[in-house]
């Protein structure tokens, strides 16, 4: 279950970035895009989401996700100046506990 769910997310992220990366899919794709603190103010005060992981795509590019209690989860992609996609968001999300170093 644990490694699925890191399968997933990391499937995931691939994706994302594929998105954000400039070429075919990107034009295709439409993006939910604000300024950061806009779309983390709505997540917080109409979804109930609160920062649940962040990492770093690359030296301009912040991924985070934000979760609720409820299962419901977003993932967004922020740049160096403050705008921020919604890449994809879902339900049923799980926190995995980090596991005891080896």
């Amino acid at each position: 279950m644990k490694r699925t769910m890191l399968y997933r997310l990391m499937a995931t992220l691939f994706v994302a970035s594929a998105i954000l990366s400039p070429g075919n899919a990107a034009a295709q794709v439409t993006l939910a895009c604000a300024r950061r603190v806009d779309i983390v103010a709505f997540l917080g005060d109409h979804l109930s989401e609160k920062l649940s992981a962040v990492g770093k795509l690359d030296q301009s590019t912040i991924v985070e996700i934000y979760a609720a209690e409820s299962g419901n989860w977003t993932l967004l992609m922020s740049d160096i100046s403050g705008r921020s996609c919604i890449i994809l968001s879902g339900d049923s999300w799980e926190s995995i506990p980090v596991l005891p170093k080896a």
